[in-house]
């Protein structure tokens, strides 16, 4: 059998405890599509994993990574791909190898205008947001986002789909750099955290934002419910701050506000097809350019642990792509 490297998690004690391995390729099913991997996009489920934090903990070692980008090794009939052809996937796990194999409804055709690089960036940030915000958020053109940790993989995702939708964007980023980068997306404004109730009411008007996109969680999330005008949404995504936050429901009943979960991998495992059905819908998206990761750093696979190490300081600025020699 041929070897391939790949990134091993072998105990959990954080990003510095990684380990590059030189491993068999997956031994693929006859029902799978094999991938000769150019990239490999790094998430913060990534992170989490090394610590044993993520709700998926494989047995040990196991090689992390959930989306991939690159040229299709072989793939079994009716799939809808052949050698050749330029893909990205999410695996789900063993993203950070230089084979992976999966099922062919994790992957989709990667349009002819895009890199690989970029591509690898795409299914969790891209897949997410949409289910946020088109399936669970219910977002409408014309209305105002605040999106929180607009300078990360999903903030950005986040901006670049409601700006492509017609509605507004006010991003609310750590950093000066992280807000540039925010604005880059197409943010109409980006604040700080600090004040950012006040300063979101003022930029409507006093009215309040519509929507609130919140990967962060923690203690910003009292707020951010009363940054919502009247029948305002806030879409739990995830918690990067660490802490997970708590609700008054009276302040839900006072605005006619609602908290919304988004547990897109949840969905996604109990509904056949929905993958594939929301890549064609972001395609056009895509396509058009209007969904632009806006990677910011790439690190060759031998250096996987900086990567993550360098998300676990909050010094990424946009997505964070490992690249494979091909």
């Amino acid at each position: 059998m041929e070897r391939m490297r790949a990134i091993h998690i072998s105990s959990h004690d954080g990003p510095s405890a990684i380990e590059v391995v030189d491993i068999p390729e997956p031994d693929a099913g006859p029902d799978q599509v094999v991938i000769d991997v150019h990239a490999s996009g790094v998430t913060f489920p990534d992170l989490l994993q090394t610590r044993g934090k993520y709700q998926i903990s494989p047995q040990m070692p196991f090689v992390p990574g959930t989306e991939v980008a690159g040229v299709v090794r072989s793939a079994p009939e009716g799939s809808g791909f052949t050698a050749g052809d330029r893909v990205c996937a999410f695996p789900g796990l063993t993203g950070f190898a230089e084979v992976v194999a999966t099922a062919p409804e994790q992957v989709f055709p990667l349009p002819d205008t895009m890199t690989f690089v970029q591509g690898a960036s795409l299914p969790m940030n891209v897949l997410t947001v949409h289910f946020a915000l088109a399936h669970r958020g219910r977002l409408e053109a014309g209305e105002t986002v605040l999106v929180h940790g607009a300078g990360g993989g999903i903030g950005i995702a986040a901006t670049q789909f409601v700006v492509a939708k017609g509605a507004r964007v006010i991003a609310v980023a750590s950093t000066e750099e992280k807000r540039a980068l925010a604005l880059k997306a197409g943010a109409s404004d980006a604040i700080a955290p600090e004040g950012f109730k006040d300063a979101a009411k003022e930029l409507t008007g006093g009215k309040g934002v519509d929507v609130v996109v919140d990967p962060v969680g923690g203690d910003r999330f009292t707020d951010s419910i009363r940054a919502l005008g009247q029948e305002g949404r806030i879409l739990v995504i995830g918690f990067t701050a660490g802490e997970i936050p708590t609700v008054k429901v009276n302040r839900l009943l006072l605005g006619n506000k609602s908290v919304v979960g988004v547990g897109w991998g949840e969905y996604w495992m109990t509904n056949p097809g929905y993958l594939q059905k929301q890549w064609a819908e972001v395609q056009p998206m895509l396509a058009a350019g209007d969904l632009d990761p806006l990677v910011g750093m790439e690190f060759p696979l031998e250096k996987t642990a900086e990567a993550l190490e360098l998300m676990d300081g909050r010094g990424a600025l946009g997505k964070i792509v490992l690249t494979h020699d091909r």
